[in-house]
């Protein structure tokens, strides 16, 4: 089972995000006989569509020593409609990164805010990633916006605030009978990344 974002293996490889369940990796496509009888190989895997997102950056902001617990304020977390308590976590999928996640009672959801500071966005530029990763800018810093094919539950959105560090966010379905629609949750993630990093800037 693979868990909203990439890990890290001795080489440094970095595998897609899942949340609820595994996914199939890339598919071959089925070989078929020719017309004339020839047998045909296999079609080669298609990858998965990334478009790189490395516009300058409008400031350089470290994310070592910052609570992603704190980092929104209350009166922010109201305007998100972030309810629940932030809930403190070191996932150790991705070298023990500083999370932090956030339920928003009332529709269901919860998002997760999470400072990655052993590597750099580009890891979702890696053809192993397996996303669907696409341009964004979240408060002037180039960001993506990352869908995992398959999975529709959730959205993330990363944000490219220093040389080696990003700002994780996701947003996912906290257990709906009818889920939103992923375009929601993926404009849900940016809303919540817009906040974050507006409070960043903030506290420059």
């Amino acid at each position: 089972m693979r868990s909203g974002w990439p890990t890290t293996d001795g080489a440094r490889a970095v595998l897609a995000v899942l949340l609820a369940a595994a996914t199939a990796g890339c598919t071959w496509t089925s070989s078929s006989a020719r017309s004339n009888g020839t047998p045909r190989v296999a079609d080669p895997p298609l990858p998965a569509t990334t478009t790189l997102a490395r516009s300058p950056r409008p400031a350089e902001i470290p994310l070592d020593t910052v609570d992603p617990c704190a980092v929104l304020s209350p009166d922010q977390r109201r305007q998100l409609s972030l309810d629940g308590p932030p809930t403190p976590y070191a996932d150790s999928r991705f070298a023990n990164a500083r999370a932090c996640s956030l339920r928003d009672g009332a529709h269901g959801l919860v998002a997760r805010v999470a400072f990655v500071t052993d590597q750099g966005i580009e890891v979702w530029h890696d053809d192993t990633a397996q996303v669907d990763a696409v341009n964004a800018q979240i408060a002037g810093f180039p960001a993506l916006v990352v869908r995992t094919p398959g999975q529709d539950a959730f959205c993330n959105v990363e944000v490219d605030m220093a040389d080696g560090q990003f700002l994780d966010v996701l947003l996912r379905d906290g257990g709906n009978q009818k889920p939103p629609p992923q375009d929601e949750l993926c404009q849900g993630a940016r809303r919540v990344a817009e906040a974050v990093v507006s409070s960043l800037r903030a506290t420059r």
